[in-house]
């Protein structure tokens, strides 16, 4: 058997599990707030991790996927944000190298400031001994 004939057979499966589970409201609502918080979960994970080395937009798709799996809204904003990042990707791909360079400054100062507001600075500059009061978090996190 192919890959793509038991990946047909798991999509129709689960296609009629689905359709037997919307025959009972109860269980299907249930279904629904399960699929909508996972998603957001996911989405926010995300969203916060779109400044950091890593699958941060990724992890956005796959956010969004899981709540275009139940919700239309949710396949409108996958349609949209996909379109929109595959557009401004092919316009960052076209710019100045010292364009890009600019862009991963910008990104640098702003995981350096996530992590210093979270307290990730000050904690690492007191493992090694160097501890200095600038370096605190102004939220009190990570003392």
């Amino acid at each position: 058997m192919s890959v793509a004939a038991n990946l047909a057979e798991v999509k129709a499966r689960w296609t009629a599990w689905r359709e037997r589970l919307r025959t009972r409201p109860t269980l299907d609502f249930a279904y629904r707030i399960a699929i909508g918080v996972i998603g957001t979960l996911v989405l926010a994970v995300g969203i916060i991790a779109i400044p950091y080395p890593g699958p941060g937009w990724a992890i956005v798709f796959l956010g969004l996927a899981i709540l275009a799996s139940e919700f239309d809204f949710a396949k409108r904003a996958l349609r949209y944000v996909r379109a929109r990042y595959d557009r401004v990707m092919a316009w960052f791909d076209r710019q100045h190298i010292a364009v890009k360079g600019l862009s991963a400054a910008f990104t640098g100062l702003i995981v350096l400031a996530t992590l210093w507001l979270f307290g990730v600075v000050g904690l690492t500059a007191g493992l090694v001994g160097f501890e200095q009061p600038w370096l605190k978090s102004p939220l009190g996190l990570g003392s």
